[in-house]
């Protein structure tokens, strides 16, 4: 500062300086050489300002470039430099770092019931516990919405990674008490370690995205490790939701048809309709392969809508062609229940296609009950006015809901076949299977048994007081065509009972 003051007489920066108070800031100085006729010095004249609050500004602006402003975690940019220092010391030190890719399961069904303040509350709850859970070494940073990273160095195999996320799951377990409300939720993990799976930071982010997903799959509030076979499925994933955006457009679905038979007498009473999905690179895909895919996408509105149409279709065609009037059921996704008015979309589909309302059953989930209650209430009554059949589906593995059931004013309960499968074997299935009959018999509901698959289970069955059933002991879903045939030959009685191979 002197010697630029000695030589040009003029000096500015930036200085720190001591309050009366004894508080130390930052100002901007300015400080000039006065002379006088003669040339000489004579004084200096020193201007500054206070740019404490500009500092602070500044230093928000570059924390938040590198951070979640909710959280205050490391956000992807600064996540990326520290594993790259984290790859660069396991090189050093020949040890391994690990990469866990956490997502919050069922995140948005609280985000949008209770509103976004609670969800922000619960993220930082979250980030909490996360941070008691891994050393401060470790880093855990948040890349947006529900999902975290964690980063773990310094392994010396992948135990240590299995027990953080172990750690993890345990101890998110607990419930969260936020603005009066008590929210349990869980988190789905993968894991990628280094240098096994990958040796950048995108490739071990991809793998453990993957792994997440994996995790997901398998029942969620879990962990997976990345593996070869993950990308694989990862691939074909991909190819589906490719795919699946021109399936409608192209014409490749079809629908198969399950008959619904009565107990007692082996007469067919209704047919399900059942999706299927026929591509020319991916074979005949099955429902439980690309649903979920197109819930995610949103393609689900309208392949629900093209199903319910071309169900009501084929039913009128079926009736023309001398069959008979069978009840149709079509499942319907709960996104196709929130998008738009679906009352008024069904009701339109069934003038288009001049089939019988009443001849119309709608087969909706549990999961129909916990949101948005009376919007789905109202849609509901419009559609039982109009003499539509409404069904749960699955029940039994869902939130089930006695005052909802009454409300909805359901008409017939299906219970699941994962309760069905060891009815004859496992005490705790038969015990679930009798007190879902003896509800429904309570309420005055018709109740349809899935997946019936041996004789054992539909003797069990009729002794409780479920008269109706579907599965492959009578029938496996049927082509259009395959049905009516059946339906000529067997006059409409399915009575020859053999186990139809899978």
């Amino acid at each position: 500062m002197w010697r630029r003051l000695e030589a040009s007489g003029h000096w500015q920066g930036e200085i720190w300086d001591r309050r009366k108070s004894g508080e130390i800031y930052p100002k901007w100085l300015g400080i000039s050489a006065v002379r006088d006729t003669l040339d000489q010095l004579t004084h200096y004249v020193a201007i500054f300002s206070d740019i404490s609050e500009r500092k602070e500004a500044q230093e928000r602006i570059e924390f938040l470039a590198r951070h979640d402003p909710l959280t205050g975690l490391p956000n992807r940019m600064l996540l990326a430099d520290r594993l790259e220092q984290a790859l660069a010391h396991a090189d050093r030190t020949q040890s391994k770092v690990a990469l866990l890719f956490l997502d919050l399961d069922r995140f948005k069904t609280i985000n949008d019931s209770l509103g976004h303040p609670v969800g922000d509350a619960l993220l930082q709850e979250i980030t909490a516990r996360l941070k008691a859970s891994v050393r401060e070494t470790d880093t855990i940073s948040r890349l947006g919405g529900d999902e975290f990273v964690v980063v773990i160095t310094d392994l010396e195999d992948e135990e240590i990674a299995a027990s953080v996320a172990q750690k993890i799951l345990e101890i998110t377990r607990a419930p969260f008490s936020i603005g009066g409300h008590t929210l349990n939720t869980s988190i789905s993990i993968g894991i990628t370690l280094y240098p096994t799976d990958g040796g950048d930071f995108d490739t071990l982010l991809k793998k453990a995205d993957i792994a997440m997903y994996h995790a997901k799959d398998a029942g969620r509030n879990t962990y997976r490790f990345f593996t070869e076979q993950m990308n694989v499925n990862a691939l074909e994933r991909l190819l589906i939701q490719n795919r699946l955006q021109q399936a409608l457009e192209k014409n490749e679905f079809v629908l198969h048809y399950q008959p619904q038979v009565a107990l007692g007498t082996g007469r067919i009473i209704g047919i399900e309709a059942l999706i299927r999905w026929r591509n020319p690179e991916l074979g005949l895909v099955p429902p439980d392969r690309f649903i979920p895919m197109a819930e995610e996408n949103g393609a689900i509105v309208a392949i629900g809508d093209w199903v319910l149409r071309e169900a009501c279709r084929q039913a009128r065609a079926w009736r023309e062609d001398g069959i008979g009037t069978l009840p149709v059921a079509v499942n319907i996704s709960t996104l196709q229940l929130q998008h738009g008015d679906f009352a008024e979309r069904v009701l339109t589909i069934i003038a288009e296609t001049g089939h019988d309302p009443r001849m119309l059953e709608l087969e909706f989930t549990e999961s129909i009950l916990i949101q948005d209650v009376e919007r789905v209430l109202g849609q509901v009554h419009r559609l039982k006015a109009a003499g539509i059949t409404v069904a749960i589906d699955d029940f039994g593995t869902g939130y089930s809901s006695l005052s909802y059931l009454k409300r909805l004013d359901v008409d017939r309960l299906k219970i699941d076949r994962s309760f069905i499968r060891d009815i004859s074997t496992d005490p705790d299935d038969a015990a679930i299977v009798r007190a879902i009959t003896q509800m429904a018999r309570s309420l005055r509901l018709k109740i349809l048994a899935e997946g019936a698959e041996t004789t054992e289970q539909t003797r069990f069955l009729l002794a409780e007081g479920c008269d109706e059933v579907q599965g492959f002991l009578y029938s496996r879903p049927l082509t259009a065509d395959a049905f009516a045939n059946l339906y000529r030959q067997t006059s409409g009685f399915i009575t020859n009972l053999t186990r139809a191979p899978r």
